[in-house]
């Protein structure tokens, strides 16, 4: 089920919304997570039905491995939950990738088909093994079977994250906020998911159409005009953008709906002056997980300069092909790994004697990880190669590959631009939104009254947007967000 369908804004949310408020005040706590524990289940299974016995065999595993270790504190418990999951995340996630690439090098067929990738299970995997490691240092005591599953399956991370961490949010259901539904939290919650909504369908899935067609003739092995090579990059780097920091400030909403606040997972990342700075904003809970969970075990900077570019690089190698079962995502994090270790060794060697002025900053880190998305978009290496062709110049004077309504998408580029650039993000405009008004009798002029009135052009403009968002889901229906293949 996708946040940006109409069945979920119109049938699944406000009946689960109910449903917990009504076990909340009628039955207590523990009823209202159960409540919510179906919801999100049914949440997880609504296409494919089947999946819900994979999550679930997952969290039983997983949770009987937690008392296992919290009891013994044994490492090789530890050891055997987390090849466990590593098991069920190759298994299904990596095994055709595997088997063909087998098949290539041997020159054998030992392909594997027919199976299918589950949504969520590079998240909910990432989640549990940070769970197991942490019972090994005696954390993560007193949770119920019941407050261990919501932990893993709270719809509103559920999908695509954020990654969130044990210690962040299984304490929130028992706390004062959870299910009590205060309007500040409705309120809130209600804002950010409306923004989230907007970059989702307005911006994002408005933008797909110039990036994917521009992509797909790549992957054809057209001859691209350079105007449009680059368009159809720069397109895609934002639809990314607005899709996946769309997503998350919609999750960051549903859940403070139930009284829960989830972990940030965007700081405006194109506003990185560095890709050290980029990884600090972009998909943070996931830079959280590597860092703590593979940077920091295979020792960090702590033992010299070149041993840190190393787990620098196998660090952004595994994260990129955490990302898809393909070579181009361990490509696009090899990238990465590059980028973090020329701006490690700049900043050693010359950054305390020389820096770029800002803007020229931004413009490189937003440039360089602009081209490695074309590794991360394209659908093989081949069509990564004629898409940097055709950037290159290699398509001059070649016929326009786009349709007439892709070449509609050309203003939404401009529009993003603004967005990303000149204007604050969805946590910042939400500090604006939680403005007051003046108390009666204050000074009706000045900062205060100011405020107020920004307040209100921002919420008539949300409301619009909103407005505009339900009805183009209505005549055009949803697309699938980029990281659900993920």
């Amino acid at each position: 089920m996708l946040f940006s369908s109409l069945g979920f804004l119109f049938c699944f949310l406000p009946m689960t919304l109910a449903a917990v408020c009504v076990a909340m005040r009628l039955k207590g706590r523990r009823a209202a997570l159960a409540v919510l524990l179906a919801a999100s289940l049914i949440f997880y299974a609504w296409q494919t039905p089947s999946y819900i016995f994979l999550i679930g065999a997952s969290i039983l595993v997983n949770y009987a491995f937690g008392r296992r270790i919290l009891k013994r504190g044994s490492k090789k418990t530890l050891a055997l939950g987390v090849a466990f999951n590593l098991a069920l995340l190759g298994w299904f996630k990596y095994i055709g990738l595997f088997s063909s690439t087998l098949s290539d090098l041997a020159h054998v067929n030992v392909t594997v088909d027919g199976v299918v990738l589950p949504l969520a299970i590079s998240f909910f995997t990432f989640q549990q093994i940070a769970y197991l490691c942490d019972c090994l240092k005696d954390e993560g005591r007193g949770y119920s079977l019941l407050d261990y599953a919501l932990f893993v399956a709270f719809f509103p991370q559920l999908i695509a994250g954020p990654i969130v961490h044990h210690k962040e949010v299984t304490p929130q259901f028992s706390g004062d906020r959870f299910a009590r539904f205060k309007a500040d939290d409705l309120a809130a919650g209600v804002f950010l998911f409306s923004i989230g909504l907007a970059k989702k369908v307005l911006v994002a899935d408005g933008l797909a159409p110039l990036a994917d067609g521009v992509f797909d003739a790549a992957g054809l092995g057209l001859a691209i005009p350079p105007v449009e090579a680059w368009a159809g990059l720069i397109a895609y780097s934002f639809q990314i953008y607005f899709d996946f920091s769309g997503y998350s400030d919609m999750a960051l909403g549903l859940a403070l709906m139930y009284g829960v606040k989830l972990p940030m997972n965007f700081n405006s990342p194109y506003k990185a002056r560095s890709i050290v700075d980029f990884w600090r904003r972009w998909h943070i809970t996931l830079s959280r997980f590597l860092r703590d969970y593979l940077y920091i075990p295979l020792g960090g900077n702590r033992k010299g300069g070149l041993l840190r570019y190393r787990n620098l690089f196998i660090v952004m190698l595994l994260g990129g092909l955490w990302h898809g079962a393909a070579w181009t995502f361990m490509v696009w994090g090899g990238l990465h790994g590059a980028y973090l270790c020329l701006n490690h060794f700049w900043d050693r060697a010359i950054g305390d004697r020389y820096r770029l002025p800002p803007s020229i900053a931004v413009l490189m880190t937003f440039l360089a990880a602009s081209l490695a998305w074309v590794f991360f978009r394209a659908e093989s290496f081949p069509a990564a190669f004629a898409m940097l062709g055709a950037l290159s110049g290699a398509g001059a004077g070649a016929a326009s590959v786009l349709s007439s309504t892709e070449l509609y998408a050309y203003p939404l580029i401009g529009l993003a631009a603004l967005i990303v650039w000149g204007a604050p993000n969805a946590l910042e405009l939400l500090e604006r939104f939680k403005t007051r008004a003046p108390a009666p009798g204050a000074n009706a002029g000045g900062p205060a009254m100011a405020l107020v009135q920004h307040r209100a052009l921002l919420m008539a403009l949300l409301g619009a947007a909103a407005a505009l968002s339900v009805f183009i889901l209505m005549t055009s229906g949803p697309y699938e967000f980029i990281y659900f293949q993920f």
